[in-house]
């Protein structure tokens, strides 16, 4: 397919270009050299029906200067003021161009023995021939680039023929196809070259992304242990009646803090495999939201916090119901965390999710930047991932996520779920 700002595009311009070039010069060298040609015999009959003349009067005094449809011709004797149109009296000695009324005249002027001669050549008709072969010139010219642009995107087709079929070998690679080289479909210096180069970076890439999952498979089992190991201990020791209350605060700290780093190794697992880029078999929004505020109100403890939850329990999403947890507990958390008092309200409809507190807010100045990886505002206490961890989520369904705050004035976050 030809397609506008292509290379296959501009190397039909660039012959579109040079045919315009070579025929605008081969138009003005002809044009130019059938003009000087036209000059010089005109030039030559005048020279020669002067010399022609001058001899019958050399001969004959008495004898006429030419006249006829072609030729006029001049004499003038010294001290002579008339007998000599005033168009051509005050000419010099030479070759002149002279228009008079709609004709054209090529005039010779030649002083000879105290006499002056004069004779023209009417060039009108010549001059209509000179613009009538410059129109076809014209029309020559503009042929040769149409033809030039037809026989560009005619060429360049072939010409990028395969960059074309590189570039549709590598778009349509797969990871089982890595083993085989690129270059052995190619046997044109530059493309072959330019296919070992996309073979040695296939097989950096390939190697990058097979350390990359020995590591997130490694540290995902280490993980998972270690907080195995964390998680039963501290519900054996929640289940030891002689500790008093200012422990078991304590190990409940460690418990919610394992949960939590659990569910967010869980969360960046699931974003890091590429089949959950599809949508799942469905997920009820309102279940979800319902378990992440009893999982979450322990953060509120004693703070004097209303939580107004409405649910609509018709909204099912296809997507995978462990992200959607962790999307709606994100934004839970972070409602329940940075409200000291006041509500927090929780209003799921048929389409959308409103997550509504009102805590210490956001600057407005920081409010574009809370998505950010890693943002932190002065006030959070956080490692500035879950917002991040929202809007990968939303981008990933193509959901909308919308946040609005202001400092001290608390903060609405708005997930569209449904468009």
């Amino acid at each position: 397919m030809f397609r506008l700002h292509s290379l296959r595009a501009r190397i039909a311009l660039y012959f579109a270009a040079f045919g315009a070039l070579l025929a605008s010069v081969m138009a003005v060298m002809m044009f130019q050299s059938a003009h000087d040609l036209s000059v010089r015999l005109v030039d030559e009959t005048l020279t020669a029906e002067l010399d022609d003349y001058i001899a019958r009067r050399t001969r004959n005094p008495r004898s006429l200067p030419p006249s006829t449809v072609i030729l006029q011709g001049y004499v003038r004797e010294a001290g002579e003021t008339d007998g000599v149109p005033d168009y051509l009296a005050k000419l010099p000695p030479g070759r002149h161009e002279v228009r008079v009324g709609d004709l054209f005249y090529r005039a010779a002027v030649l002083d000879r023995e105290d006499v002056r001669y004069y004779l023209l050549h009417d060039i009108s008709l010549k001059l209509k021939r000179e613009r009538r072969f410059a129109q076809q010139l014209s029309i020559v010219a503009v042929a040769m680039t149409l033809l030039s642009a037809l026989l560009g995107i005619v060429l360049s087709g072939a010409a990028t023929a395969p960059v074309r079929d590189l570039a549709a070998r590598v778009r349509h690679r797969r990871p089982e196809d890595w083993s085989q080289p690129l270059v052995e479909h190619f046997h044109d210096r530059e493309i072959e070259e330019l296919a070992g180069v996309f073979d040695r970076q296939l097989s950096r890439m390939r190697a990058f992304m097979e350390r990359e999952r020995a590591f997130g498979a490694d540290m995902s089992h280490e993980l998972r242990t270690a907080l195995a190991v964390i998680l039963s201990a501290t519900e054996v020791l929640l289940d030891d009646g002689t500790l008093n209350e200012k422990q078991k605060a304590r190990i409940q700290r460690i418990d919610r803090a394992a949960h939590d780093m659990a569910e967010l190794g869980t969360a960046l697992l699931l974003m890091a495999r590429e089949d959950h880029a599809q949508p799942g078999h469905g997920c009820q929004i309102a279940a979800v939201v319902e378990e992440a505020v009893e999982k979450q109100r322990h953060i509120l403890a004693s703070k004097p916090v209303a939580v107004d939850v409405q649910t609509d329990p018709t909204l099912v999403v296809a997507a995978d119901c462990g992200l959607v947890d962790i999307l709606v507990s994100n934004l839970v958390r972070n409602a329940f965390s940075y409200t000291d008092a006041g509500s927090v309200t929780l209003h799921q409809d048929s389409r959308s999710l409103v997550i509504s507190d009102t805590g210490r807010g956001i600057p407005a100045d920081a409010v574009d930047q809370a998505f950010l990886r890693h943002f932190r505002d002065m006030a959070s206490t956080g490692a500035g991932i879950g917002l991040s961890l929202v809007k990968q989520i939303c981008d990933r369904y193509g959901w909308q996520v919308r946040l609005e705050s202001g400092e001290q004035q608390g903060t609405t976050v708005t997930v569209v779920f449904v468009r």
